[in-house]
Order: C-alpha cells, then sequence, then structure tokens
C-alpha cells in the first residue's frame, strides 16, 4: 500500500481553459468590431444628414432671397471670363452675377461664385464696385458643397447643390430678366 501523500495542485490552466478563454475573448473582439462598424455606418449618415439640415436650409434661403430680389443675373463658366467680357452662358455655369437696381436708378453688381480663390473651395460672394471692378471674395456663403451648378431651363434660374457626399438639393428661382 501506498503512503497517503497530499495530492500536488498542478500550476497552470487546462486545454478546455484555454480554448474556453480564447473562444470568449474572440466574440469580444467581434462584437467590438461590428459595434465600430455601426459607428462608422451611424456617422456616416449623420454626416449626410448633417448637411441636409443644417448647411442645405442655410444656402436656400440665401440664394432664395439674393437671387429673388436681383432685377437680373448672367451665368459665367468662370470668373475670369465675367472679368474678361466672355459671352454669358445658359447651362454649367458655377458663376451668377446678379445685378440690383438702387432706389436712385442706378444699378449694383455681385457675383456668387463657386471657387478656390486660395482659402478652399466654395460658394464665394464678391461685390463689384461702382466703377465696374470685381473685388475679391468678401466671404463664404458655404464651403461645404462638393458642386455648385446654375443653370438657365426653359427661363428659369435652376441652382444644383452637390453636398460633401454626393446629395444634390435644386433651387429654382426667378425668370431671367
Amino acid at each position: 500500500m501506498k503512503p497517503n501523500r497530499p495530492h500536488r495542485f498542478r500550476r497552470g490552466y487546462t486545454l478546455v481553459e484555454l480554448s474556453l478563454a480564447m473562444v470568449t475573448g474572440t466574440m469580444v473582439a467581434v462584437m467590438m468590431l461590428a459595434m465600430v462598424n455601426q459607428q462608422i455606418a451611424f456617422l456616416k449618415i449623420y454626416n449626410a444628414q448633417n448637411f441636409l439640415t443644417t448647411e442645405a436650409p442655410l444656402i436656400s434661403n440665401y440664394l432664395a432671397r439674393v437671387i429673388g430680389s436681383a432685377d437680373g443675373y448672367r451665368l459665367y463658366e468662370s470668373v475670369e471670363d465675367l472679368v474678361d467680357g466672355s459671352p454669358p452662358v445658359m447651362t454649367g455655369a458655377p458663376v451668377i452675377m446678379l445685378r440690383f437696381k438702387e432706389p436712385d436708378g442706378t444699378f449694383r453688381a455681385s457675383v456668387l461664385a463657386f471657387e478656390n480663390p486660395g482659402s478652399g473651395q466654395g460658394l464665394y460672394y464678391r461685390m463689384v464696385s461702382r466703377a465696374g471692378v470685381l473685388g475679391t471674395p468678401d466671404w463664404a456663403l458655404s464651403k461645404r458643397p462638393s458642386n455648385v451648378d446654375f443653370s438657365i431651363v426653359q427661363g428659369i434660374l435652376r441652382v444644383r447643390v452637390q453636398g460633401p457626399n454626393g446629395e444634390e438639393i435644386y433651387y429654382s428661382g426667378n425668370q431671367q430678366l
């Protein structure tokens, strides 16, 4: 008969315990990855809706007020074409020159141009001096659009604003005078 010896405790983990720990860790990692992917998808949707809910209404409101109060407008393919005196175009124009009648009967002009004047691509507002000189951009209406296109369709001004995520908003305005 063998003498009674106390059992020695084994040190370490069994293969089953290690497998269970690895499976649990893998499941936690997969769940975390799914949550990160869900958050990224949510942020993309939020950014697209953010432009549509915050920036687009401001652009639309400004265009409606400014273009609605203009007595006339002309479209140009570039700011350089406007300055050089090139003929206006009917479609595909990133530049619109607006003419306003003053109370004393004189006219003044301003320009909205989708351009990059050195401070980033955006929709910029420029004043035209009384001497007819086009000034530098006074301020950016918005730098979020990826494209702005002015066109005249059946005598009606149409503005297409494309957002940073490809969303498109159309503004249809006044007849050309």
